[in-house]
């Protein structure tokens, strides 16, 4: 069987912080005692998760594009590896299907035709055994998760899906490659999808990570087109960049509501550790670019939380290749919270 694997940091995303998986992991092995279950609860593609795979995790993400590729990865639930692994060689063996919604909407903009119309038939494939229930909820994961991971190594992108580049050959098309996930997932693991301010107060774990957006860009404007096809909800989309209705989707986190959002967050937390990642890109960039909370604002809503201290790593963040910031580090406001 010749097949490729993944790993779930094969993905280009803003503010993605594999690179930073050893600064983080120091900071709560040499200050988080006693640490049995961590909630990643703005987790994005789970790369912070995925260094604490051997505590129990829960994620959540607004974006079911993120959902979805975090219950591939943690979910408890087992699933047929065999199985998995001939659908995905059976979808790269195919060569040429009728018309769908893909090439309808995005023909020769992001992709080809002709790799739109196996990426809409292969989403439809997987959706119609999954209600025939011909795949369980993991198995139809991890088959979404290797389709936007194929989608996201050949876009016509500069790294997310605002624009396309006009009168370009199309010369990668499409591969799926098997996510490299575990069947041995902690029976605990919880992934969810939904409000950050609405789960937390549902939950609670010995430390939350909090990663939130730091600027005005809504992930849902960046990775419209995964998130269109991980839903697969055929809605209408407009505009050059063929986006979706994505008015449910934004995040309080990038306008000026981000501070009042970020102190209730805080205040209805319920775990021993909140561990904040939050860069120093205040002021650095454009009016777009800069953070959206102030560190005093930080600091302030933290205090009243429990004790604070802040670590500090020098850092060159994912962009989409415009900016180039000088001394840009990513901080870690870790807070012992009060009992």
């Amino acid at each position: 069987m010749n097949i490729k694997f993944t790993a779930i940091n094969n993905r280009r995303y803003l503010g993605n912080k594999y690179k930073l998986l050893p600064f983080i992991t120091k900071v709560v092995d040499e200050n988080c005692k006693d640490i049995h279950t961590f909630a990643d609860l703005f987790a994005g593609t789970g790369a912070v998760s995925s260094a604490f795979i051997d505590k129990t995790v829960i994620t959540n993400d607004i974006l079911y594009s993120n959902y979805i590729c975090n219950l591939a990865w943690f979910s408890p639930q087992k699933f047929d590896l065999e199985k998995v692994k001939d659908l995905i060689v059976k979808y790269n063996e195919i060569q040429y299907v009728e018309d769908n919604y893909m090439t309808e909407n995005f023909a020769e903009t992001f992709f080809s035709r002709k790799d739109c119309s196996k990426i809409g038939f292969i989403r439809e494939d997987i959706e119609q055994k999954f209600a025939t229930k011909t795949i369980n909820e993991r198995e139809r994961a991890l088959l979404i998760t290797s389709l936007l991971y194929a989608m996201d190594k050949i876009a016509n992108t500069c790294g997310h899906y605002d624009a396309y580049r006009k009168g370009v050959k199309f010369d990668k098309h499409i591969e799926l490659y098997y996510p490299n996930a575990s069947n041995n997932n902690k029976a605990e693991n919880i992934c969810l999808n939904d409000n950050i301010n609405v789960i937390i107060k549902k939950i609670q774990a010995d430390i939350v990570y909090l990663d939130p957006p730091y600027n005005s860009r809504q992930y849902c404007d960046a990775y419209h087109v995964l998130e269109n096809i991980a839903r697969w909800e055929k809605p209408k989309v407009f505009g050059v960049a063929r986006k979706m209705n994505r008015s449910t989707l934004k995040s309080d986190y990038c306008t000026q509501k981000a501070t009042r959002a970020f102190s209730d967050l805080i205040a209805n937390t319920k775990a021993r550790y909140i561990l904040l990642s939050y860069n120093n890109m205040k002021n650095k960039g454009n009016n777009r670019s800069n953070a959206k909370l102030a560190d005093e604002d930080i600091l302030r809503i933290l205090n009243d939380k429990g004790s604070v201290k802040v670590f500090e790593e020098s850092y060159k963040a994912f962009t989409t290749g415009k900016s180039d910031i000088q001394n840009n580090t990513e901080r870690l406001f870790l807070c012992k919270c009060n009992q």
